[in-house]
């Protein structure tokens, strides 16, 4: 906090506490986009900034969010950081963009860049299962119908799986990577799992490249006041050192991937020995998969993308379709309280920056995926909403007056409105270990943790 300024104006007229770190972390995200990572610039170009403000406003006088971030622009510009000073500007035009979509009662559609053809089959599902409105869905399973609704929903994602299955299999003499894509929680793990076992029984294999192991060293990434870390983007890889391996492994060299220790948050280079072997294929499962500089120096008729979403045709208790970034958020509470001991909330509290990430480096690229696959399946709503139902409840009430959660409050509001309109089921019993719902909820036979 500054002696001058103790206070900051947001967009929205709620007055907090200024920081610092906040203008540190905006030029030094900004820097990263464009490959930089030196922490130590972005802190004097901060230094630059605070000398400005408390040069031209005061206790009695407070800037805004708009007013700092004018002369973020004006200093990175100034001391000749002019690819920051451009992401810094394309990244808070987007974000002006989307604030006047919400502004203007337009929500950012998860649809977007999907194909028609594909949402329009699923409608077409969830109408002829009688499972297109939460209604429906609520009278289906007060009929006792709850466990055919498991398997009818199961047969269709295991029907999704079978045709990216063939649709490698017909190209096997030139796909040398598959890139299994997605947003958090889309289901990638499982999804991989079972199209691993279509390709073996037809003499191929899938050989996991884990990119998990090429993040940058943890004091690399950029954090927010409340210390929270990124890693939703994907210049928090090493994208280079990723095509180089890359290209070496289909040349049938050997190499040495890096082992990255997250409780450290660091990586250790050139650890474990990797080659490619007649019939196998290496398999790419990221959140950025389809992000271009991940494999940009492989050609596309050597790659077969994989896009995986919760593609869920379902209209709520208000008449619109449910989110699919709604479904995702609950099954990684779910599974991230169970698996490595994450608080619900903690991962309400850091969902805006998955869903900044991916409207930013996942949805825009959607449309380059080979096939995509929907791993929504309706009776994960009766499952969550007894299950969560409690938790968003209470945090409603926790977030409603916090100028610092007001993306939290909101959240929770919509998916609370969501769930009190859900009829809860608390025998899971019926939903098979094979099931890929079990990847969040546990009890799967894959080793998903």
């Amino acid at each position: 906090m500054s002696e001058k300024i103790p206070y900051v104006v947001k967009r929205n007229g709620a007055i907090v506490p200024f920081n610092r770190q906040r203008i540190t972390n905006a030029i030094y995200r900004a820097a990263i986009a464009v490959g930089g990572r030196d922490r130590e610039t972005a802190e004097r170009l901060t230094d630059q900034v605070v000398a400005i403000l408390e040069n031209n406003y005061s206790a009695d006088n407070l800037p805004t969010v708009e007013n700092i971030q004018d002369i973020v622009e004006k200093v990175l510009i100034e001391n000749g950081h002019a690819r920051t000073a451009k992401a810094y500007i394309l990244y808070r035009a987007d974000r002006a963009r989307r604030r006047k979509r919400r502004e203007r009662g337009e929500s950012e559609r998860d649809p977007e860049n999907i194909p028609y053809r594909k949402l329009w089959e699923i409608l077409v599902w969830t109408v002829d299962h009688n499972l297109y409105t939460v209604y429906r869905l609520n009278e289906r399973v007060a009929r006792g119908e709850f466990a055919q609704i498991v398997a009818e929903s199961d047969a269709c994602y295991e029907q999704d799986i079978a045709q990216a299955a063939r649709m490698i299999i017909e190209r096997r003499d030139e796909v040398r990577v598959a890139i299994i894509a997605g947003p958090s929680s889309s289901n990638k793990t499982t999804t991989t799992i079972k199209l691993g076992e279509h390709l073996r029984r037809e003499g191929l294999s899938l050989v996991a490249l884990n990119v998990d192991n090429y993040f940058f060293d943890l004091e690399k990434h950029p954090r927010d006041e409340f210390g929270d870390y990124d890693f939703e983007t994907p210049q928090a890889l090493d994208l280079a050192l990723i095509n180089e391996h890359l290209q070496r492994l289909i040349a049938g060299e050997e190499v040495r991937i890096p082992r990255y220790d997250f409780k450290a948050g660091r990586r250790y280079d050139d650890v474990t020995p990797m080659q490619l072997h007649e019939g196998e294929i290496i398999l790419i499962d990221s959140l950025h998969g389809l992000y271009p500089a991940m494999t940009e120096t492989i050609p596309d008729e050597q790659k077969f993308r994989l896009y995986i979403e919760t593609l869920l045709q379902m209209k709520g208790p208000d008449n619109q379709f449910i989110r699919f970034t709604d479904l995702r958020l609950m099954r990684r509470m779910v599974r991230d309280a169970r698996t490595r001991g994450y608080s619900p909330r903690r991962t309400l509290e850091h969902w805006h920056y998955v869903r900044s990430s991916e409207l930013r480096n996942i949805i825009p690229y959607v449309n380059s995926a080979d096939y995509i696959i929907n791993s929504a399946v309706p009776y994960e709503l009766p499952i969550m909403r007894a299950r969560l139902f409690e938790d968003f409840s209470a945090w409603v009430e926790r977030y409603r007056d916090d100028p610092y959660h007001v993306d939290a409050y909101l959240r929770a509001r919509r998916v609370h409105r969501l769930l009190e309109a859900v009829t809860p089921v608390y025998e899971e019993s019926v939903i098979p270990p094979t099931s890929h719902i079990r990847e969040f909820i546990g009890g799967s036979i894959y080793d998903v943790v």
